[in-house]
């Protein structure tokens, strides 16, 4: 059906080019009936080829009005970003003044999406019927998607401003401000910046927002100006703390500033008016003196102006105390434990920390404990407000963490209460990212929105797809087509890596494939990119590399149906990428697709191949994946064979780690068959069915493995021994073989993980707050405070080093494993001393374990490595201070380890 479709078409475009049909012939109505061929097209599915016809005929009549409207339609019906067509078509019919046909067409492309270019046409229409209340209408759409668009801005925010429509008015002025500052307009900029100050001189963060803009694309000089404009709007409102504020960001641009420098002297005056010590401190901290560094003298003079009756300080020995009195240079402190302290102002400024009444230290000093934890399991927010201010309002949850346990919340009830915190930290607009750490949170004087709460987190990110995942994040919580100022930044970061790139690299990869997702999804996103996939994958260098490099699963998944889309030969990339990737949905594809030969051959590649480090990641997902598929029965790869790969890579593992090469792959490697092969109990099973041939075959090749625990070894030969009490092992007799772990009892691997969590959880953080205050005395020369302090850290690290080195490098002892033959970890051994006469009885364990006053001796002490693997009947002699003592072994037994 769709031949008769395409013959008619063609007989209308043969018509027109024989005819040579006048613009002047043509109206809607022509175009209404090829919107009918179209929708006709589309039933029948005929769309590739009418539009393939099409473009063919515009190859030699480029004018052809038939095929530019239907080729173009069509090619937008498909989201591509290609609307040339549609845009030579209403070039012709503007040029011509047939407005009303271009109006249609404007339309037509706006079905199918947001067009810059069809808006301004539109809105040109609109002009020329003198329909102004349409021409905004317009304007509002086109400003959503044209984030360069600064003049029509500016125009609808004048024109809802006469309306008195303030919210409209506003947000247009922003958008207008904005823009400007991005083409460093700066007539235009500072116009919008007083219009703003007038209608909205409360959003802060937006003023302070916008100025950072300007010292950065334009000057710093300039970015003072407005500002200069933003503190007297705050001056005159008398919100000093902000005033002061404002006028150090000032004053950080240019410290010579003398004007803002005589105006933050009288802002300091009038916040501080009650102050007994005021002329005093500033006088002291010379923060009116032209000559003395302006960011040096407010340090000083913050640091003594909060030297006052009934503020609180803090000592690193003495603890919070209150300042009772001050007397000149003299200052009484009342302290828990030492009352009616006096020092001189000198003294304190250097040994005490200032504290606020509202400091997590003075309230823990000064309320009760029951009614702290009450307040603190209660009301998270507030808890979290309290400790970030008191940590100049930058805190992350690890000191959180320090100040509530163990002294407010229990280890059990952190975990639930640290859940509820971490929501109302993203969630809660009073709380915000700090921006030069994205670990650490801030509190807000002024609620944030989510959106700019999240761009605000993007701009501290410092990794790439950290970036991209915060970017979806904004997206999911705007939950409409993005049209701020703030996701045009965001887009523009992504699709600059595709404007410039001298290599294809993950960046540029993840790039391509998240822009043309954000593209598909809003078509008016057009990056004006002129290549595809296939020339992007083309350029790729290290396939295998840039895959691994994709940190982000959606990416991954997305990059290998690209491949599978536009690449010819996908199934054998596909084959290629596989141990890289790892992905079912590669093997679930190849299957479905017909290439089940190429998925057996690559999986005996990779069994037979399973000393290449990825091949041995394959190996362990194949086995634990797909054995039980119907095609794998293909590969001819046996259970047994299956399972002595697994040994083999056991075993290549350990030797590897001991030589240094790739150890933490292959940790996570040798880690994921260790759980199979005996966590998983998997070679027990196998064992209690398998003939004595096949296990004579396993058993051989689990012993060659140098480094296994050799308890698990005698597990699995006392499992063997229970199923058949006649095998004979080859080889020497079975010995405790000491490998580089340390063999410990389960009651002290325990102990010494509650040791490890004490010093990591309490000790250090004290010993942090310690090094913080001790830091705030200044002169490091001669604080002994900071050195004490920074002794104690260094014996502290060494000691977090050391056990976490023992505890990793532990073997817990299996009590059911002991073996009586010898002497061996976990027995108890009668001697007798031929030399003395006497009996000793001696427990052999390991170094943690060690306790000689109660004969319980280390397997690794001289005297535990004498005795160590001898049998009973058997002598030995053992010197001690060049005095040789004569042994015999009388019993072995096992030691009560309960």
């Amino acid at each position: 059906m769709s031949e008769a479709l395409l013959k008619h078409v063609q007989e209308l475009l043969n018509e027109e080019k024989w005819t040579r049909a006048t613009l002047s012939n043509y109206s809607t109505t022509q175009f209404k009936e090829l919107d009918q061929i179209l929708k006709e097209a589309k039933e029948k599915r005929a769309n590739e080829d009418l539009k393939k016809l099409c473009d063919e005929h515009l190859s030699h009549t480029k004018n052809s009005i038939i095929a530019l409207y239907l080729s173009g339609m069509i090619a937008i019906s498909y989201q591509l970003i290609d609307d040339a067509a549609l845009v030579s078509l209403i070039t012709i019919f503007v040029d011509n003044h047939k407005w009303p046909i271009v109006k249609y067409l404007c339309e037509r492309m706006l079905d199918y999406g947001e067009s810059k270019y069809a808006l301004r046409m539109l809105a040109e229409c609109y002009q020329n019927e003198e329909n102004q209340e349409a021409i905004y209408g317009v304007w509002e759409r086109l400003v959503k998607v044209d984030y360069e668009e600064a003049d029509i801005a500016k125009e609808l925010a004048e024109y809802y401003e006469k309306q008195g429509k303030t919210e409209e008015t506003i947000d247009y002025y922003k958008k207008a401000l904005h823009r400007y500052v991005n083409k460093k307009l700066l007539i235009n900029i500072r116009e919008i910046w007083a219009k703003l100050l007038e209608l909205c001189p409360e959003d802060l963060d937006f003023f302070l927002h916008v100025q950072k803009k300007v010292a950065k694309n334009i000057s710093e000089d300039k970015a003072a100006l407005l500002l200069q404009e933003l503190y007297q709007v705050y001056r005159k409102q008398k919100k000093i703390d902000t005033a002061i504020e404002i006028l150090k960001i000032i004053l950080t641009y240019d410290e010579r500033d003398s004007l803002a420098r005589k105006e933050l002297v009288e802002c300091v005056r009038e916040k501080y008016a009650k102050h007994s010590q005021l002329e005093e401190y500033i006088k002291m901290s010379n923060l009116a003196q032209s000559w003395r560094n302006v960011h040096e003298a407010i340090a000083d003079f913050e640091k003594h102006i909060a030297f006052d009756t009934g503020n609180f300080v803090f000592h690193r020995t003495w603890g919070v105390g209150r300042i009772g009195k001050v007397e000149g240079d003299e200052i009484t402190i009342d302290f828990a434990k030492k009352r009616g302290h006096t020092m001189s102002l000198k003294m304190a400024v250097s040994a005490l920390q200032t504290l606020a009444k509202d400091h997590i230290w003075v309230l823990k000093a000064t309320q009760k404990k029951e009614k702290l934890h009450e307040k603190v399991k209660d009301d998270p927010a507030w808890t979290l407000k309290t400790i970030i201010r008191s940590f100049d309002n930058s805190c992350d949850m690890k000191r959180i963490k320090a100040e509530l346990v163990p002294g407010i919340l229990s280890t059990g009830e952190w975990t639930t209460w640290s859940t509820k915190a971490r929501d109302i930290l993203k969630s809660d607009p009073n709380f915000g990212v700090n921006p030069d750490k994205i670990d650490e949170y801030i509190v807000r004087e002024r609620p944030i929105s989510v959106e700019e709460k999240l761009f605000n987190q993007f701009k501290a990110e410092r990794n790439f797809f950290d970036r991209l995942q915060t970017l979806r994040d904004f997206l999911n919580v705007t939950d409409a087509e993005p049209d701020s100022e703030y996701f045009s930044e965001m887009f523009n970061y992504f699709a600059g890596y595709l404007k410039s790139y001298n290599q294809v690299n993950e960046q540029v990869i993840a790039s391509y494939l998240f822009v043309k997702d954000l593209i598909g999804r809003f078509p008016y996103l057009n990056t004006g990119l002129h290549f595809n996939f296939a020339e992007l994958f083309e350029d790729i260098e290290d396939l295998p590399g840039i895959f691994n490099a994709l940190k982000d699963t959606r990416l991954k998944e997305e990059f290998l149906h690209h491949i599978k889309l536009f690449i010819p030969n996908w199934a054998d990339i596909y084959i290629q990428l596989f141990p890289y990737a790892l992905s079912s949905s590669i093997v679930t594809t190849l299957k479905k697709e017909g290439y089940e030969q190429k998925l057996v051959a690559m999986t005996v590649n990779i069994f037979e191949n399973y000393r290449d480090l990825n091949n041995r990641e394959a190996v362990v997902w194949l086995f634990k994946n797909v054995r039980e598929d119907d095609w794998f029965e293909k590969t001819g790869l046996s259970y047994e064979k299956q399972l002595i790969t697994l040994i083999h890579i056991l075993d290549v593992t350990y030797r590897e780690i001991e030589n240094h090469r790739d150890t933490t792959e292959n940790r996570k490697i040798n880690k994921q068959v260790h759980t199979i092969l005996f966590k998983d109990e998997v070679l027990d099973t196998f064992i209690d069915r398998a003939d004595r041939d096949t296990i004579t075959r396993i058993y051989t090749l689990i012993d060659d493995v140098k480094d296994l625990d050799p308890a698990l070894k005698m597990k699995l030969r006392n499992r063997i021994l229970n199923k058949d009490p006649s095998f004979k092992f080859f080889g020497s007799e079975e010995k405790t073989v000491i490998t580089r772990g340390l063999m410990v009892t389960a009651s002290k691997y325990q102990e010494k993980q509650r040791q490890l969590q004490h010093i990591m959880e309490v000790e250090v953080p004290a010993n942090s707050r310690e090094i913080s205050f001790a830091l705030s005395l200044g002169d490091l020369r001669e604080n002994a405070e900071y050195k004490a302090a920074k002794e104690k850290q260094e014996i502290l690290n060494a000691t977090v080093a050391k056990l976490k080195d023992e505890i990793e490098r532990a073997q817990i002892f299996d009590p059911s494993t002991v073996n009586t033959n010898r002497v061996s970890f976990g027995t108890k051994v009668v001697l007798h001393n031929e030399t003395q006469g006497i009996e000793e009885i001696y427990t052999i364990l390991g170094p943690w374990e060690s306790d000689p006053d109660n004969n319980i001796i280390s397997y690794l002490s001289p005297f535990g490595g004498s005795i160590l693997n001898r049998k009973v009947g058997e002598h030995f002699e053992f010197s001690i201070n060049d005095t040789r003592i004569k042994y015999i072994v009388k019993s072995i037994t096992a030691a009560n380890l309960g």
